[in-house]
């Protein structure tokens, strides 16, 4: 089938190309740098399968012209897909999948690795190194072990980031709409309420989907019932943060470290190179500027295991949808 793929770049091309060559039959896939919104979805015209990432704008205006230009199916290459207007999908006949698990390892060691740098103070110490200063001032950090970590959300990569904090020697809290019984089979570990898990960790990190119950489920009233000092971690999804309040929070000193990989409006920053230019948005603006805070560009599935698990699976989908079969991973509204 044809297929035209986003938002690419060139770490996509090595590993979809490397997929679509395992198959017997490979699709034709053509790449596209800009990314998919109503102003661009014209560039699909003649292509049955249209491959889109989570920042791609796939909204009502965008799937009706797809669906007017012969597009069938949507192939999510990521997990999430609130991007996607799925009654719209519906209505105009389009098809949705997406890829639900691929590496809950990456994610989880990311969340570990802006902990220890925000606790051990790595970003300064290297560039300080570099400047021939080997001095240990303002370096000072806290033993991971004894501390009390806070995990919202106890799926796949909620369960791995729980065993490796587990394994650091810390105290686990958990809260999941869902327990996972394996959770609490690592001792040392138990289901509370939000409210209690706020105010009794050092560490929080968030591990959950973005659904409407949990936007902004980091907000001022939950930030005011948080230990002061506490480290608050976000590699799941932007809008789980309310970005003002995190901010109001850090300048209060409630929130004594912040690391983020995912940021509420970062659809018109990421994956972009603005190094030559002013960044127009304040608030990330004003993000950058505490020493307390340390922000990746939405990284923490870029590994190599996740990126080959990624394109084998959307391949798969797409193979699935032109051979008739049944998808195992469907994308639709509840009903």
């Amino acid at each position: 089938m044809k297929v035209a793929v986003f938002g690419s770049q060139p770490y996509d091309t090595k590993f979809f190309d490397a997929a679509n060559a395992q198959g017997g039959s490979p699709h034709e896939l053509v790449y596209f740098e800009t990314r998919l919104r109503a102003k661009t979805a014209s560039l699909a015209a003649g292509f049955p399968v249209v491959c889109v990432f989570v920042n791609d704008e796939v909204d009502a205006t965008t799937l009706k012209t797809l669906a007017a230009n012969g597009t069938k199916l949507i192939a999510l290459r990521c997990a999430g897909f609130n991007n996607v207007d799925l009654k719209t999908a519906e209505e105009v006949g389009i098809s949705v999948v997406r890829v639900p698990a691929y590496s809950p390892y990456s994610a989880a060691e990311h969340a570990v690795g802006l902990i220890l740098t925000l606790n051990r103070k790595l970003h300064k110490a290297y560039n300080r190194v570099r400047e021939d200063n080997f001095t240990l001032n303002g370096l000072l950090g806290f033993d991971l072990h004894g501390t009390t970590v806070g995990v919202i959300g106890t799926g796949k990569i909620g369960m791995v980031f729980a065993n490796i904090m587990h394994g650091f020697g810390c105290h686990l809290l958990g809260y999941d709409a869902y327990p996972n019984d394996d959770f609490i089979k690592l001792g040392d570990a138990s289901y509370v309420d939000l409210p209690e898990l706020f105010s009794q960790s050092d560490i929080i990190s968030l591990h959950c989907p973005l659904l409407p119950e949990t936007h902004h489920i980091i907000n001022q009233n939950a930030i005011a019932q948080m230990k002061r000092g506490v480290m608050l971690i976000n590699t799941s999804r932007g809008p789980l943060v309310d970005t003002v309040s995190v901010i109001e929070g850090i300048k209060s000193g409630i929130i004594g470290y912040l690391g983020i990989d995912v940021y509420e409006q970062e659809e018109t920053l990421f994956f972009e190179d603005w190094s030559d230019e002013i960044i127009q948005d304040d608030t990330f603006q004003l993000l950058q500027s505490f020493q307390n805070v340390v922000i990746t560009g939405h990284q923490a599935f870029f590994t190599q295991n996740a990126l080959t698990a990624i394109a084998e699976t959307t391949m798969a989908n797409i193979s699935e949808f032109e051979e008739g079969k049944p998808l195992t991973n469907p994308v639709k509204l509840p009903h």
